[in-house]
């Protein structure tokens, strides 16, 4: 599925959110997730990370494949006892900042509390009654470092994660570009394709 960049402002706007519009690499990072497979695990890259910003004044927009929902491994090992988390949709503003995931490399750290929506029960569908706000660790990270990867499994618990490295290593340029333009905070947004107008 391939969506425009002024679907994602027209929604986004629905919404009530900000949509950022100023020059010079003032971005906004938006998750689409598809809304088809409704609460089941899907455990595939079927969600969608987009980026749009102005660059002297002309619209630039990416759209590549991601997923915001944990996989199965993900779901069905999860450690703690209240489950799982999967980012409710929403706009988390200032949530997130280049920083180290795990340690290891450059991502968009979370650094303020966002919702997520808790599985406790592990029967693969993702349970949207429980709700907890605070800073988890949803990471915006790259799953396998040499390609693209086909399976969810526990790349994501929580995170929203590219499926391709080449993919994120675009992101990532860009973000730093607008970090040393702006500051290092950035909001994300998580919409739903069934809310694309």
């Amino acid at each position: 599925m391939t969506f425009t960049r002024e679907q994602i402002e027209a929604t986004v706007k629905a919404k009530g959110y900000a949509y950022f519009e100023g020059d010079s690499f003032d971005v906004n990072v938006i998750g689409i997730r598809n809304s088809a497979p409704g609460t089941k695990v899907t455990n595939i890259f079927d969600d969608w990370m987009t980026l749009s910003y102005k660059e002297n004044g002309e619209w630039k927009f990416y759209q590549w494949n991601c997923t915001t929902d944990p996989g199965t491994k993900a779901v069905k090992e999860f450690h703690a006892a209240n489950g799982v988390a999967r980012v409710v949709p929403g706009q988390y503003r200032g949530s997130h900042m280049v920083g180290l995931h795990q340690g290891k490399y450059e991502a968009l750290k979370q650094q303020k509390p966002v919702k997520v929506y808790r599985d406790a029960n592990k029967d693969m569908n993702f349970d949207e009654t429980k709700i907890e706000e605070g800073i988890f660790g949803i990471n915006i990270h790259h799953s396998s470092a040499t390609g693209t990867s086909t399976y969810v499994e526990n790349w994501s618990e929580g995170c929203q994660v590219f499926a391709n490295i080449n993919d994120f290593n675009t992101f990532m340029d860009i973000c730093r570009k607008a970090k040393d333009i702006h500051g290092n905070s950035f909001t994300y947004t998580l919409i739903e394709s069934k809310d694309i107008v």
